[in-house]
């Protein structure tokens, strides 16, 4: 049984201004995302799973899976604000203008997954040889298996140069196992400074080559019912914050403290890059054109027009 992809793209982009996930940046008018499930296809994965918002999925349907031949199997999954909360918790959150993060929308994924899996954002770059490690590595593992895995990208190479970025700082044992890892919700390079800022206006230095989570996990579907238990405990503590959100690196982390799994963390030599901001769009442009000069992908990434 082959591996699948679930591709997070219900973010709304505040940052970007737009619906970044379909904002076209190949030469034929390709988004970020369709690179990933090619790569991931070449790669060895089965199928894909998208999840949305609903009120994108019209412009997400013609602009992007209409691109795909027949032959990639692919589903959608939908994250709203009111998923999974009960009537009374949907009216206490009522005024909360975004869905509620990256761990609450693997939980919205579930019914559609059902083998082990890997799970990116839809509007990262993460190379080739980032989703072989991790489909290698998943395809080794039981669907009832607690062995999860995680792409490691070096902290430097993973920032804006037009404001602040959210990563995950991973601390990583002798062996190459994830040991802890903290959301720092702000982080700005300075010259060859890497600086996280607090939510109370407190800075801290970070060390340049530290492995940082870009949401690439690699899990069996026995994670579900351990984010479960983490979203009960988040949901009941935050349901009246507009903008408390449910981190799927903040799971990953309660779940390395209550040792119900294990956490490799592969190294990847691949470069990212993304559109956190719109002034970054040039640049991502500029990088998938240097890599069909290359030849490492076709002109039409799908072979028709």
């Amino acid at each position: 049984m082959k591996p699948t992809l679930l591709v997070l793209a219900a973010g709304m982009g505040s940052r970007y201004g737009g619906i970044k996930q379909i904002e076209p940046v190949g030469p034929s008018g390709e988004t970020i995302l369709e690179y990933s499930v090619y790569d991931a296809l070449n790669a060895g994965f089965g199928s894909i799973v998208f999840l949305i918002r609903r009120s994108i999925e019209a412009d997400f349907s013609e602009v992007v899976l209409s691109r795909f031949p027949p032959s990639v199997q692919r589903r959608i999954a939908f994250q709203e604000i009111d998923s999974g909360l009960t009537p009374d918790q949907a009216k206490a959150s009522s005024s909360r203008q975004k869905p509620w993060g990256t761990g609450h929308a693997l939980l919205c994924a579930r019914e559609a997954i059902s083998t082990p899996f890997a799970v990116i954002n839809a509007d990262d770059f993460y190379g080739r040889g980032s989703f072989v490690i991790v489909h290698d590595f998943l395809s080794r593992e039981e669907p009832t298996g607690r062995s999860y895995c995680m792409a490691g990208f070096s902290l430097e190479s993973t920032t804006s140069p037009y404001g602040s970025v959210s990563r995950g700082i991973c601390e990583v044992d002798s062996v190459g196992h994830l040991v802890s890892m903290a959301e720092n919700k702000k982080i700005e390079r300075r010259g060859a400074l890497f600086v996280s800022i607090r939510d109370d206006g407190t800075e801290f230095d970070l060390p340049g080559d530290s492995t940082v989570s870009m949401n690439f996990f690699g899990f069996t579907p026995a994670v579900f019912p351990q984010v479960e238990r983490s979203w009960k405990l988040f949901i009941e503590k935050n349901l009246d914050s507009p903008k408390a959100e449910f981190f799927l690196p903040t799971v990953v982390d309660e779940i390395l403290k209550t040792g119900d799994a294990s956490v490799s963390v592969l190294g990847t030599t691949e470069r990212w890059f993304g559109v956190t901001y719109r002034s970054d769009h040039p640049g991502v442009v500029a990088e998938i054109r240097k890599r069909v000069d290359e030849g490492l992908y076709p002109e039409r990434l799908w072979g028709k027009p």
